[in-house]
């Protein structure tokens, strides 16, 4: 008796918490069609990505929690796996000054993510690329210097919310300046990781990225500009990257939009180092706003590998995509 009493009073509080906050879920979920494939070889398939499961609870005093889930296609586990992406604590300090604690957002490609506008499509080119982490544990801050001006930093245990802090305890630190005013928004940000080990040949990592989006009338374009000194702490191992991505709205919800991503890298001896997994992406599509919450597209995606100056260049490898986004 004295345990069912327990339970529903826990039930009861469940329910009186889950009313004053606020649930959060999104999917992104597609069918993919391999235009390169033969007739007797055509990959196909329906997939499910990803989906963020979260809550959001007001605290007295301008604090607030926020919890999200992300179970996805993930190669740390099985086909579905989840893992805490967000356990953040929240404290609005004053009306210029937010500071956030715990397995937070980073700031690392936010900017580009929110500008380019179609996550469930493809991700931002460093989410992409592993240059950095969407979420970590750690602590970052938000400081508005005037209406246009905001600076944040960030400190975070540098191994992504996928896995636990490395024995070495390496940090990743990081910070940045953006500049909103009418239909230009601009952002500068560095990122860095010190070097493990304090040898000739190691040194510490830094990403410099530019970013910009423009929005003028029905016509939003915009672009990143990234620079990886130093990769994996390795002396003069450098990495860069660009990113450029158009979106026009036709209206009726429908929006044609393109993207074009580039990589190279170079180290000491002016070798592409890392050409396996360098080249260049172009997507294009066309998206629909179904409803409130739902999105779909349809878009064709290229991508060729990088090659040397002296060989044949790379077949572009091409796939159809309807990608469909739907949350609440």
């Amino acid at each position: 008796m004295k345990n069912i009493i327990i339970t529903s009073l826990l039930i009861l509080s469940s329910i009186n918490l889950f009313s004053q906050g606020k649930p959060h879920v999104k999917v992104f979920s597609n069918f993919n069609y391999d235009l390169n494939s033969d007739d007797n070889n055509t990959y196909q398939a329906f997939e499910v990505k990803r989906a963020y499961l979260g809550y959001g609870y007001d605290l007295a005093d301008n604090f607030s929690v926020k919890v999200t889930f992300d179970v996805g296609k993930n190669s740390a586990g099985s086909s579905y796996t989840t893992f805490l992406k967000i356990a953040a604590l929240n404290w609005k300090a004053s009306d210029k000054l937010s500071l956030n604690f715990g397995m937070i957002g980073t700031k690392n490609f936010k900017f580009m993510e929110k500008a380019w506008g179609k996550r469930y499509i493809y991700k931002s080119f460093q989410d992409q690329n592993k240059w950095a982490s969407s979420a970590d544990a750690g602590a970052s801050m938000t400081y508005s210097i005037s209406n246009n001006l905001l600076i944040d930093a960030q400190i975070l245990n540098g191994e992504g919310y996928k896995s636990t802090q490395d024995d070495l305890g390496q940090m990743r630190g990081g910070a940045g300046v953006t500049y909103k005013a009418d239909n230009l928004s601009l952002r500068f940000s560095r990122d860095m990781i010190p070097r493990k080990e304090y040898t000739d040949n190691f040194e510490t990592q830094s990403i410099n990225t530019f970013a910009l989006s423009y929005t003028m009338s029905n016509i939003n374009i915009g672009g990143e500009y990234n620079i990886r000194e130093n990769t994996s702490n390795i002396l003069d191992n450098t990495s860069t990257a660009f990113s450029l991505f158009g979106n026009l709205d036709m209206g009726n919800g429908i929006s044609v939009f393109g993207r074009y991503d580039q990589s190279s890298s170079e180290d000491i001896n002016e070798v592409q180092w890392n050409i396996d997994n360098e080249g260049e992406l172009s997507i294009f599509g066309i998206e629909k706003q179904m409803t409130k919450g739902v999105k779909l597209a349809v878009n064709v995606r290229s991508f060729k590998n990088a090659s040397l100056e002296n060989e044949q260049e790379a077949e572009a490898i091409n796939s159809l995509y309807f990608n469909l986004e739907y949350k609440f």
